[in-house]
């Protein structure tokens, strides 16, 4: 008798009945990809079931994989910034990420982040669907390239298209931006500076 044919999507660990705690419930055992082996727990989304702003990042990272919890860490605090700076509350939005597993690799005590594959984020996808069906919200936020490249396609370029207003499969008023994390990895203050004033007018 052959071993069990490995999962390749989370859709085969969606509830039968979608909320979003019932969502974030099933998550938590989802092995739909081979990130949860080496990650702490699933990191799901969190924020309002009736907001009308979603904000989607590439994957948690180490904060939030010992945490539990969406943008938590360094760059959870800079978009914190960024969004009050731009009017808006992060208690009314909904705060996620396309792939729910931290991928990561050792460097002495440390975890590295590490991007995630097509194949990883084509597994984890319809987990975001769900929330975005559940949600409905008037706008969605992309937060990085592979954000933008999951939710608007691959050919599309932060780079060149960044604040722009663009009808998405998910939402008819879908923007891209930057992720905070790359503005954290700026050489120097004054080029931080710069990118934080983008995102916040990205997000105005």
């Amino acid at each position: 008798m052959g071993s069990p044919t490995p999962a390749v999507s989370a859709e085969q660990f969606l509830p039968d009945r979608i909320t979003l705690t019932s969502l974030y419930h099933a998550a938590q055992t989802c092995r739909g990809c081979p990130l949860y082996q080496n990650a702490t727990q699933t990191v799901f989304g969190k924020g309002r079931s009736d907001a009308r702003v979603v904000l989607v990042g590439e994957q948690p990272g180490n904060d939030e994989d010992l945490q539990g919890e969406p943008f938590v860490g360094p760059a959870g605090r800079l978009l914190d910034q960024a969004l009050a700076r731009a009017g808006i509350a992060r208690a009314d939005a909904y705060v996620t990420n396309v792939v729910k597993h931290f991928k990561w690799t050792p460097m002495g005590k440390r975890r590295l982040h590490q991007k995630p594959n097509a194949r990883e984020i084509g597994a984890c996808l319809p987990w975001l669907e769900k929330e975005i069906e559940v949600i409905q919200p008037e706008i969605l936020v992309c937060l990085g390239a592979t954000a933008a490249r999951a939710i608007m396609g691959r050919a599309f370029r932060v780079t060149q298209q960044r604040g722009q207003v663009l009808p998405s499969r998910y939402a008819e008023r879908t923007v891209a931006t930057v992720h905070p994390s790359s503005i954290l990895r700026q050489p120097t203050t004054e080029d931080r500076n710069r990118d934080m004033h983008q995102l916040t007018a990205d997000l105005r």
